[in-house]
């Protein structure tokens, strides 16, 4: 019986644009076998992710109302007997905080490709199956583990920071504007950290060899975690460079 092999490979699927969900899945381990379909788990990490992006906004939220408040709430000096300001000045390590963000926003654009490669890979998953058709070379590049990379990168760079405002003399609690620059930054440091944690679970998903729905999954909620993370990063270094 004569079979059909197609001549020209079909891993062109949208470059630019979103690759089309696998029609079901299975389990949680992503193979078919009756469990809920992959659409809608990764419908439920969405809104999951949703939901935690709402809380840490939440407490941002709340930090910035205290800064601005605070900024401009005197208070009862007893040497004067009077009310006074004193909210104080910080001098930010402009240029290296400058590098640092510059470093997220390129662990951004690197994690926004792995994304896009765990979800053309899911896609084709199914194809893979069928005798006869060629996917062409399917080269995977280790942009996931290149995101891990730059996210350790930064936070080193943000501990350099804090060393370089420790030798100018500002400290936690040297005026209140120094312990809002510290509180502010290593909030943002802190869920950042749990955001390297999902990365290297994402990547260890590739290592242990899942289906591919489930590393997409993976792939998808930490990367859009870590474009929230960075949106984050830039807001908090305006508000310290502008409202200080």
């Amino acid at each position: 019986m004569a079979t059909y092999t197609p001549t020209t490979p079909i891993h062109h699927i949208g470059r630019g644009q979103e690759p089309p969900l696998p029609p079901t899945g299975g389990g949680d381990d992503g193979r078919s076998g009756g469990g809920p379909d992959y659409g809608a788990r990764l419908r439920r990490a969405r809104l999951g992710l949703i939901l935690t992006i709402i809380t840490v906004c939440m407490v941002f939220i709340a930090l910035t109302s205290a800064y601005i408040v605070r900024q401009g709430l005197p208070t009862f000096d007893d040497a004067s007997k009077s009310y006074v300001r004193d909210w104080g000045e910080v001098r930010l390590p402009v240029l290296l905080l400058a590098l640092n963000t510059l470093v997220l926003l390129v662990s951004s654009v690197t994690v926004e490709l792995a994304r896009r490669q765990a979800a053309r890979q899911a896609a084709l998953a199914p194809v893979q199956s069928i005798p006869g058709v060629s996917l062409g070379d399917e080269r995977s590049f280790p942009w996931l583990w290149i995101t891990v990379g730059l996210g350790f990168a930064f936070l080193a760079g943000q501990w350099m920071a804090w060393g370089q405002l420790h030798n100018a003399g500002f400290y936690i609690n040297t005026n209140p504007n120094s312990s809002f620059v510290f509180l502010l930054t290593a909030a943002h440091a802190v869920h950042l950290a749990g955001g390297m944690i999902a990365l290297l679970w994402a990547a260890l998903a590739f290592l242990r060899h899942k289906s591919p729905e489930s590393k997409r999954i993976a792939v998808d909620i930490t990367a859009w975690y870590w474009h929230f993370m960075a949106f984050l990063w830039i807001y908090i270094f305006a508000l310290l460079g502008f409202a200080g």
